[in-house]
């Protein structure tokens, strides 16, 4: 090793000179300069339905997400506030970035939507939520889409203000704990509607189970159900757990423990036991198959496949249907979520069931 490479620093983060983020401004000029972006162009327009704050300490996290946020703004209209941190790097410092992501309305205006783009190293506790909370608009509520890991950032001030929060637990080393941080961080936020994208990507298969339950032929079945069976991603079991609960409350199925794994009661008090199986070539769901004696209800996806397959299986009698895949990119499952809306009321009711299966560690 040469004295010169020894010597040399570490490839910066963030570029010295990054226009992919816009225009570099001092913090504290952050709102005189966009008003001057706007003043700039008078066939612009300004478009915001919510904040929209997307946090990450992953390095290289912010320009990604800017590219994340010019395609996600066609459709949802925001001001979005981007923020990395290093919390490796010792020394505090910020760096700001402003630009406008626009897209063209009916042939002559240019809808535009503002981003904010934070850079923070060090200590950030106090810095970030002072900086977020002075740049959000406060007409607007706020929609926060966590990245990765949770960290000490994800305190009951902040969780306060959050109307939103959007997480991904299926990147999380440790589930059980990171609920339990989320529900102190908002137990004075009642009103906290979370979304997770381990549950937004089970929708085809909940969607679809519901739809096979609507034949004659599987209804009853529903009542004999003895085994359920499962294929899962291993980096996505938390989606299958959340299934599994799913169809626990839906079904009233009590817990039954076993030491070979979850099992359940029905209200007949047949018992059901429970296989979960990983797939590691699969998608995050590869099969959910409900057993009745030699009858089943199945709903399937072939890894590559466009289309979900369900079908109900029984002697004389078998009936399938496709249905499209559910998304699975990061950007598309927010997307997605955006576009439902709602108080997440369902996710709400299976949470207490699909933690209680986390804390069992099985």
């Amino acid at each position: 090793m040469t004295e010169s490479t020894a010597n040399a620093s570490p490839p910066a983060p963030i570029p010295a000179n990054c226009p992919e983020l816009g225009l570099e401004v001092p913090v504290a000029a952050i709102d005189k300069e966009l008003r001057k972006l706007w003043e700039q162009d008078e066939a612009r327009t300004n478009a915001s339905l919510m904040n929209l704050v997307v946090y990450s300490e992953k390095h290289g996290a912010l320009l990604d997400n800017s590219a994340i946020i010019r395609n996600l703004t066609r459709e949802h209209a925001c001001r979005a506030i981007l923020v990395e941190i290093d919390r490796d790097e010792a020394v505090p410092s910020i760096r700001a970035w402003i630009t406008a992501h626009c897209h063209l309305a009916h042939g002559r205006k240019s809808v535009c939507c503002e981003q904010i783009s934070l850079f923070l190293t060090g200590k950030v506790t106090g810095r970030f939520r002072n900086t977020v909370f002075a740049h959000l608009n406060s007409d607007l509520p706020l929609v926060f889409w966590w990245q990765g890991e949770l960290s000490d950032i994800l305190s009951e001030r902040l969780t306060s203000v959050i109307d939103r929060l959007i997480i991904d637990s299926s990147t999380w080393a440790d589930p059980a704990a990171s609920f339990r941080r989320i529900e102190e961080a908002s137990h004075i936020n009642k009103d906290l509607i979370l979304q997770d994208h381990a549950w937004t990507r089970t929708w085809q298969f909940r969607i679809g189970i519901a739809s096979v339950f609507d034949d004659p032929a599987a209804q009853r079945v529903l009542p004999d159900i003895d085994r359920v069976e499962i294929r899962h991603h291993p980096a996505h079991r938390n989606s299958a757990l959340q299934i599994l609960a799913w169809l626990a409350v839906q079904a009233r199925w009590k817990d039954e423990n076993t030491k070979e794994g979850f099992g359940f009661e029905a209200p007949n008090g047949k018992k059901i036991t429970v296989t979960l199986e990983e797939d590691p070539e699969g998608p995050p769901i590869s099969s959910l198959i409900l057993h009745s004696d030699d009858k089943a209800a199945s709903i399937t996806q072939q890894a590559g496949s466009a289309h979900v397959q369900r079908c109900i299986h029984a002697p004389g009698y078998e009936v399938c249907s496709l249905s499209p895949v559910d998304p699975v990119l990061p950007e598309e499952l927010v997307a997605l979520q955006l576009a439902r809306g709602g108080k997440n009321s369902l996710f709400q009711k299976i949470l207490p069931r699909f933690r209680a299966m986390l804390e069992q560690g099985k």
